[in-house]
């Protein structure tokens, strides 16, 4: 297990609580720590020691909550990461200009939401502007433009709760622009159309050799560009001239502009020739005065062209600020391949909740603000990190917590509990008993899941909030037999524990009118089962929790069934 100091953890529930009025919260501790090198199977081990934190700090003054932390915010050795926003270089209040550009292959997902998150605290933070720049060239055949990609995106980010310029950016209506800024380029030499095949030149540049193309004057590069208008795609393209002799052979005479003739969804077949998007953003950053960019790791030799082409202008470069990979323990995210799945028909649809879209996330219950406590407890670092889904869920657990609960039964059995009276069941909605009750009448015919009578053994068992009984069957008897023992709950020792070990199941009555319920689970499992007749008085979107099951957001009424999206335990 990785080592953390009790004084670390102190330290992240003492920043949470002094945030959340005296009440650090577990979820957001535990992200924290994921900070310092926790990892996910050290989680078991590190619970208690949080609770027991927890405990002493959530019973301090607030006085004196801030000057322990005074004391402690040291200790933690990315105090940066931890606060979410370490501050940008050269940035000045009221000046800042972010931008997000997302490619339109699919919706936002969860690993898109952490690049939307933090350009918006940071446009916050600095009372700046963060612009949404739809990254829409064309695409590339094995990563194209879903026409419905676009809704969906603006969707999501407002779902996020991000603030962002009222007008959307779309490069492919800037598509003469680059034309513009392409033949001044071309006619000062700095670009050259290519008609070398792709094989051949890529052994040019591997050599550092200049192809025939290069050093054609301008005119005759001027006169290949209007040829490449007419060109067949993958005859022509055109590049930047950069030094032959780089030493590194990926930024020699990189592809600026290329044909396609796939139509686009917005501008149809008006366009042929799409720039790079390397070129467009060197061009646009400058325009709408972009100061600070938030970039992947991955994207150095993106950088290191916008600010070659830059240079030739005599622009100033934006900061460049670089996050390391995302990702989620166990999940694959990937905007493009859900996109395919959903058109193969694979996915239900945008929302399916193995997308992990933000749509998936909105249908299952995740809360956007959960979602931003998230990745602002991940922070800002240039090393990749990889998550455990637990501390979302954590985090999002807290504002569920006062979710009104039903029972649902999966694949319910029925048992007969010999000499149970008939009885008048009032359910608390809530243990806080804040949200009313529901009332049923009972008999001595209950249901309950398969899972529990399969298990069942020769011991005691209380059906919640009505009664204790005895399965009197042992495995090879057939039929089983249950006895009534009691109403009240058993007799304890301590005031905590029975006497008797006694499991508690939840359970429907045989003689009311139960409800068809299906559940969809994240790998998209269909569960199945009755659920209690007051659930008919639910909304769609209301979140309840069913019993010894989890959380659950209602998504569909019909006539005879509902179904609800699991959101998670």
């Amino acid at each position: 297990m990785t080592t953390i100091d009790k004084e670390i953890i102190k330290a992240y529930a003492l920043e949470n609580a002094i945030k959340h009025d005296g009440k650090a919260n577990q979820g957001a501790v535990l992200a924290g720590l994921f900070a310092e090198g926790l990892e996910k199977k050290d989680i078991p081990q590190i619970i208690p020691q949080i609770q027991e934190v927890l405990k002493e700090i959530n019973s301090l003054t607030s006085k004196k909550q801030e000057k322990l932390y005074e004391s402690l915010k040291n200790k933690t050795s990315k105090r940066e990461i931890r606060e979410g926003l370490k501050p940008l270089p050269n940035a000045i209040k009221g000046k800042v200009v972010m931008r997000m550009a997302p490619f339109p292959s699919g919706p936002l997902h969860i690993g898109n939401a952490r690049t939307a998150i933090l350009n918006d605290e940071y446009c916050k933070m600095y009372d700046g502007k963060l612009l949404i720049v739809m990254d829409d060239t064309i695409g590339s055949e094995n990563k194209k433009i879903e026409p419905e990609a676009y809704a969906l995106i603006e969707e999501g980010i407002k779902w996020l709760g991000c603030k962002y310029d009222k007008k959307i950016l779309y490069k492919s209506d800037r598509t003469a622009k680059y034309y513009e800024y392409a033949q001044e380029m071309l006619k000062k030499s700095y670009l050259y159309v290519c008609d070398c095949n792709q094989d051949e030149m890529h052994d040019l540049k591997a050599k550092g050799i200049e192809c025939s193309c290069r050093n054609l004057p301008p005119e005759k590069q001027l006169e290949k560009w209007q040829k490449m208008f007419k060109a067949k795609p993958g005859e022509m393209t055109v590049r930047l001239k950069t030094n032959m002799q780089d030493p590194d052979p990926a930024f020699r005479d990189r592809v600026m502009f290329k044909i396609s003739d796939r139509p686009h969804p917005r501008t149809k077949t008006k366009f042929r020739i799409y720039p790079s998007m390397e070129f467009a953003f060197a061009i646009d950053d400058h325009i709408f005065g972009v100061t600070h960019v938030l970039r992947g790791t991955e994207h150095y030799m993106s950088t290191r062209v916008q600010d070659f082409i830059r240079k030739i202008w005599n622009w100033q470069n934006p900061e460049s600020i670089y996050n390391g990979h995302f990702a989620i323990e166990g999940i694959k995210i990937s905007k493009s391949k859900g996109a395919k799945e959903v058109k193969e028909g694979t996915y239900i649809g945008w929302n399916d909740p193995r997308t992990w879209s933000l749509q998936s996330l909105r249908d299952r219950g995740i809360k956007p603000e959960a979602i931003r406590e998230f990745v602002l407890g991940l922070g800002m670092r240039k090393t990749s990190i990889t998550a455990p889904v637990e501390s979302l869920y954590l985090l999002n657990k807290k504002y569920l917590e006062n979710a009104p609960r039903y029972f649902f039964v999966e694949d319910p059995q029925k048992i007969k509990i010999s000499g149970c009276p008939e009885l008048t069941a009032k359910i608390p909605l809530h243990p806080n008993g804040k949200l009313g009750h529901r009332t049923y009448q009972t008999s001595q015919e209950f249901l309950i899941a398969k899972q529990d009578l399969d298990i069942m053994q020769n011991q005691n068992y209380r059906l919640m909030h009505l009664l204790n009984f005895k399965s009197d069957n042992i495995l090879t008897m057939k039929p089983r037999t249950h006895s009534f023992i009691s109403i009240a709950p058993l007799p304890t020792t301590d005031n905590r524990q029975p006497t008797t070990k006694t499991k508690f199941l939840h359970w429907l009555p045989a003689n009311q009118n139960n409800i068809q319920v299906e559940v969809r689970m994240p790998d998209n499992e269909i569960k199945k089962g009755l659920g209690e007749e007051q659930l008919n008085k639910l909304k769609l979107g209301d979140q309840i929790q069913f019993e010894r099951f989890g959380f659950v957001k209602l998504h569909k009424k019909e006539k005879d069934k509902l179904e609800f999206w699991f959101t998670h335990n």
